[in-house]
This record gives C-alpha cells, structure tokens and sequence, in this order.
C-alpha cells in the first residue's frame, strides 16, 4: 500500500507556470491531472539546495489514467483509516481524495489488513457515553495517525434476565439504588452492585450476581473499557492489555486513552 504520510507531501500538477522541471520543495508525491480530466500519480524527488521551488531530479509512475478515480465527495484527510477503507471498497487501484480545505493525497494498493482493531467496551442503557464519544472523535480524524479501526462491544442490560437492576437512572423498574431487596433475587450489577448489598444487607445475604462490569468483559486486545469504579482506572499490561476510564471522564481523557492503548499494544 501507498498512502502518503500528510497531505503536505503531495504536490498537484495540473499547470507549470514556471516550468515543468520545477516542483514544491516539500512534495514527495505527485497527482498530474490532464486535460481530458483524468489523472496520475506518481513519486518525485527534488533537488537538495533551492528555494520553494527545486528542480525534479526523478518521477516514477505510480498509477496511470485507466487506474486512479477521484472520490466524489471531500473527506477529512486526517482520518487514514476511513481513507484506507474507501479506497478498498471503491474497487480501483488508487483513489484520489481532496479534503474539506482543498489539500489532496491518495491511495494505492489500499490494504484494510494494516488496520488495528482497538475494542470498546461499554454498556447500555443508559447512553454508552464511551463507544458514542469515540464514534465522534473518530469523525474528527483525532485517531487518523494510529491507523486503527474500532469494534463496539455494548453490553445491553436490558437483554439480560434479572429481578433487579443497577439503577434508576438506566429506566428499569426495580433497581438497587430505589428498591428495597427480599432476598434471593437475581441481581444484574458490577463490583459496585456486590458493594452495596453487602453493605445494605449484610456479607451472608443470598443473591445471585450477574456480572455487567465493561471492564471485566473485555476480552479482546488492545482494548478501551468502561468501569465506574475510579480505583480500577488506567493502562493494563498484564494478562491483557488495554486502558480501563471511569464513566465520567471526558473526550479529552477518552482521546488519551485510545492513544495509550494503542503505544502500550504496540510496546509488546
């Protein structure tokens, strides 16, 4: 696959005004576009000593007119990920893509494989505030560098078969946190949940627990996970190895997460 670095490095050439042996001094790549609008691509290298502009010292062809397209729709260059998927379903061998600020790069070859799959691990309801706030960072092209995709693993609450449930604030109708308990009941809760009965009923109550924790359910690596216990937060690198965030964190520290996720994988 070849997918330039940033869009600085690709240099578009469709006039020479000042001659065709002469080229931005940061452009490492070329997009050529002809007369009957179709295009080309190409690696260039450039004189060592100039100004802005330097002379043309090789171009090698990447892909010829009967081989690249342009996508139709602007795109945030950013996100290399999204790039790397559209240039694979468009069924070309390279794709030509312009951002919303008018810059332009390409790919070639694109090749999904180079993509690590980084798992999020939330649940619902409420609002999964984790999963839904990295599909919109995602959006930003803020992970565009990593060259990641995420898989969602929302665990539905609602789906699970309990007599009580952790919360009001989730809707249900019987919840720990509003409801007085006979015993026996069939608890869907986390860590939190088992704290609370211990503490409301004592240690040598009977109920039956079934785990909801995001964070204990994450089996899959490198991962994001969710947990509302502050304590369990940060970088796991034993058994698995991913980052656990307390449910009110912000996008901010949900972005650092992924970023730490990510090194700590790669680290291995």
């Amino acid at each position: 696959m070849i997918f330039p670095r940033h869009c600085k490095e690709v240099g578009m050439a469709e006039s020479a005004p000042y001659g065709e042996d002469q080229i931005y001094f940061l452009s490492r790549y070329l997009i050529r576009k002809f007369p009957d609008g179709t295009f080309e691509t190409g690696n260039v290298s450039v004189d060592d000593k100039g100004g802005l502009l330097r002379g043309v010292r090789e171009y090698k062809k990447i892909s010829g007119p009967d081989e690249t397209w342009l996508y139709p729709e602007k795109v945030i260059l950013h996100d290399r990920a999204d790039l790397i998927r559209k240039a694979s379903e468009s069924g070309e061998r390279c794709t030509i893509f312009q951002g919303f600020d008018g810059h332009m790069t390409f790919v070639a070859d694109p090749d999904p494989s180079v993509l690590l799959k980084v798992h999020i691990y939330d649940s619902k309801p409420p609002f999964p505030v984790l999963s839904e706030t990295v599909k919109n960072l995602e959006r930003t092209g803020i992970f565009g560098g990593l060259e990641i995709e995420f898989v969602h693993h929302i665990i539905d609450i609602e789906d699970i078969e309990a007599d009580v449930y952790p919360c009001r604030a989730a809707g249900f109708d019987k919840t720990l946190d509003n409801d007085r308990l006979k015993g026996g009941e069939r608890i869907a809760g986390c860590l939190t949940a088992r704290q609370m009965v211990a503490e409301w009923y004592g240690e040598e109550a009977e109920f039956e627990f079934i785990n909801i924790c995001p964070l204990d359910l994450a089996e899959e690596e490198p991962f994001v996970a969710r947990c509302c216990r502050s304590e369990r937060s940060g970088l796991y690198t034993g058994e698995r190895c991913g980052v656990a965030v307390h449910w009110g964190v912000s996008p901010k520290e949900i972005s650092d997460a992924v970023y730490e996720a990510v090194s700590a994988w790669r680290r291995r």
